[in-house]
């Protein structure tokens, strides 16, 4: 008896295949495409300028068995549907996937889900709709804009700068942001100022700032002048001028978009944008939760939108009333600042409400664990009244001088009730009860010299603010430019905070010389509403090319011409060479920094620049270094190699196995797990 055939579904990920697979049960097969299987080629530019800008897709290298198995399993399924992510990527991934298995693009092959649950997969399949052209002609406009700007002034950076180095069309005008920002904090002249403040004791201390003369704002320049007002105050008498008391209220925000969600994992839980996206792409393709089985536990984590679904806004209902209370309930509506070309998806919120951070955190990492809780509350705290405060601001008189101070009484906590500010947050600064006219008891008064500060440097954070206010780059993108900008060298983290190197700024002032619309963040923001006007307008992509190329291409030839060979001064490592005696100096090669003798070429000399871990070596008690083998890989090994050759793959913690005494190694995986470094001990501990 023949075997029934089965519908083939094809996903993006191992993961998300698993998931979506227990769902729809033993008549689908799913499978996964593991990303893209076609794209241009890595090896050359790939785009034919000549021929109208025609991209020349290849499939990707390594990826031929598993197209194979696709096609194996496409050519005995009864119906195929298309189930990449439900945006511009993923509709281009399943436009390149019809083309290999043959699949016509106006048949009805795409399904499309903006979170994996079984309902909304088992709806998607009842909904097949064609492959979206316009989403795939804006996915291949950017492909080939990023590949004519990044595959033509890269080479041109590696010839007139440094081998390995890279230009793009976001990533280069968020390092000019970068380095303007740092231009700023240099070229910053402090300015002296004053303040002057005043305690006061009504049953209680509070603190009053001067603000005001004769009904004007005040402001102090150096020490004479508060001298001087300190002296007018000497025998002043003071008194309550004015109180205002006003019932304010503070409202809940959105549920997050990508952007802000990037933004508060970095502030409050301090992940990196790469971190942060890495992490909610686990939280959306499923975790094994104890009981459920493995589910999906947040909506689609690509999105510009604030909007969510009627069925999401019933359910935060039905938990609000549930388990906080009527009167903490508020049907709030957001609505999107900006055109918003992936309004078609909601915010970024939990697939089951029901499924508080607290009930599942034995089921999640810690990292899985922090940001549920971020998303989770963020979305609930949205459909909540919004918290009441009573602010009272005192005005405070002695002759011509006013003191101004403000307090303030939290009536009803609302959404923080369950989103709550940081720690240090005050929700009630009380000032103590005070009448109009009453002469108040000064404790203390004292004057404070201070001085202007510079803007501050961009965080992660606040770079993804910026460039989301500036309309430069989408939420897919904010996450590899910081990636790219450090592992290039252009940036360096100075903590949390993102400090340009000589060589950001050497790069960054040849490509505004002689590129400056690469760079220019208003250019930029145009082009990409240009791109966005693709999917929105059916405006044909090939014309944004066409457009952008004539200037580009000039600008190229000028380039090549003019811009002279760049020495960049080697930087000491504070060794001298073992074997001629001139200094070593760091060099960048292609598996990171070594150690090179400043007599090359006649020396040739060469060391790699180790990086002490804080763990002794248990054989003889010298630093345990990370080292990098021929091939690149990352190890472990004591410094005082090669008289003592004790080395480990896993990297070494300050612990002792409780079994056999050998060091504990950090496991690889989520979470903080350990393991025995001895092979011949079977000791674990998660």
């Amino acid at each position: 008896m023949a075997t029934a055939k089965k519908t083939l579904v094809i996903v993006e990920s191992p993961s998300k295949a698993k998931t979506i697979g227990k769902f729809l049960g033993s008549r689908y097969k799913v499978m996964a495409s593991v990303g893209h299987v076609r794209d241009l080629p890595k090896s050359k530019l790939g785009v034919d300028i000549d021929n109208d800008f025609e991209p020349q897709y290849i499939s990707i290298r390594g990826k031929g068995s598993l197209i194979k198995e696709l096609k194996k399993e496409a050519k005995h399924a009864s119906k195929i549907y298309l189930a990449t992510d439900p945006d511009r990527e993923g509709e281009a991934i399943s436009w390149h996937l019809a083309y290999l298995l043959g699949i016509d693009n106006k048949s009805k092959c795409r399904i499309v889900f903006n979170e994996i649950t079984q309902k909304t997969i088992k709806e998607a399949i009842k909904n097949p709709r064609e492959i979206d052209l316009s989403l795939v002609d804006a996915q291949q406009a950017r492909r080939v804009l990023d590949r004519l700007v990044g595959y033509q002034i890269s080479p041109l950076l590696w010839r007139k700068v440094r081998t390995g180095l890279s230009a793009g069309r976001v990533q280069s005008a968020a390092l000019k942001i970068i380095c303007d920002r740092e231009n700023l904090i240099r070229n910053f002249v402090p300015e002296e100022y004053w303040t002057i403040d005043a305690l006061f004791n009504k049953g209680k201390s509070f603190i009053a700032r001067l603000a005001e003369k004769n009904g004007k704002k005040l402001a102090i320049a150096n020490k004479e002048e508060a001298d001087q007002i300190l002296a007018d105050l000497a025998q002043g008498k003071y008194v309550v001028n004015s109180l205002d008391e006003k019932e304010r209220i503070r409202k809940p925000a959105a549920p997050y978009t990508t952007s802000s969600m990037q933004q508060d994992a970095s502030n409050k839980i301090n992940f990196t944008a790469k971190k942060t996206m890495m992490v909610a792409q686990q939280l959306y393709e499923g975790v094994d939760i104890k009981g459920r089985g493995t589910i999906g536990l947040v909506s689609y984590i690509r999105t510009d939108s604030v909007r969510i679904s009627d069925e999401a806004r019933q359910a935060a209902k039905d938990y609000i009333l549930a388990n906080i209370g009527e009167e903490y309930y508020s049907n709030n509506f957001y609505s999107n600042k900006k055109k918003d070309v992936q309004d078609a998806h909601e915010a970024i919120r939990p697939s089951h409400v029901e499924l508080s951070p607290e009930d599942i955190k034995d089921s999640l990492t810690k990292d899985q664990y922090k940001l549920y809780r971020l998303i989770w509350n963020r979305f609930m705290a949205s459909q909540m009244t919004p918290a009441r405060f009573m602010a009272v601001n005192a005005a405070i008189g002695s002759g011509p001088y006013t003191f101004k101070a403000t307090g303030s009484k939290l009536l009803f906590d609302g959404f923080l009730k369950i989103n709550p500010p940081g720690k240090d947050a005050d929700l009630n600064k009380l000032l103590p009860q005070m009448e109009v006219g009453e002469e108040l008891a000064l404790n203390e008064i004292k004057s404070e010299q201070n001085f202007t500060q510079p803007p501050a440097r961009f965080t992660e954070a606040s770079l993804v603010k910026d460039l989301e206010e500036k309309e430069i780059g989408r939420p897919s993108t904010y996450a590899p430019i910081v990636a790219t900008l450090t592992d290039r060298k252009y940036v360096k983290k100075d903590k949390k905070y993102l400090v340009p190197t000589d060589l950001g700024f050497i790069v960054t002032e040849m490509i505004e010389q002689y590129f400056k619309e690469i760079v220019d963040a208003d250019f930029t923001a145009q082009m990409e509403s240009q791109l966005d006007d693709v999917e929105i307008s059916d405006k044909p992509w090939k014309d944004v090319i066409r457009g952008f190329y004539g200037d580009f291409s000039k600008e190229l030839e000028i380039a090549e011409k003019e811009i002279q060979k760049v020495e960049l001064e080697d930087e000491p490592t504070g060794e001298i060479c073992d074997k001629c005696g001139k200094p070593m100096v760091k060099k960048h090669g292609r598996f990171g920094v070594f150690a090179a003798c400043q007599g090359y070429p006649e020396c040739k000399n060469t060391k790699p620049i180790v990086q002490s871990i804080g763990v002794s070596c248990p054989t003889c008690g010298k630093d345990i270094v990370q080292r990098r083998s021929k091939r690149g890989r990352i190890f472990y090994g004591c410094s005082g190699y090669p008289d003592c050759q004790q080395s480990y793959w896993n990297k070494p913690v300050n612990r002792k196995c409780p079994l056999c005494g050998s060091l504990l190694t950090e496991k690889p995986g989520k979470g903080e797990k350990y393991e025995c470094s001895s092979s011949e001990c079977n000791y674990k501990e998660d």
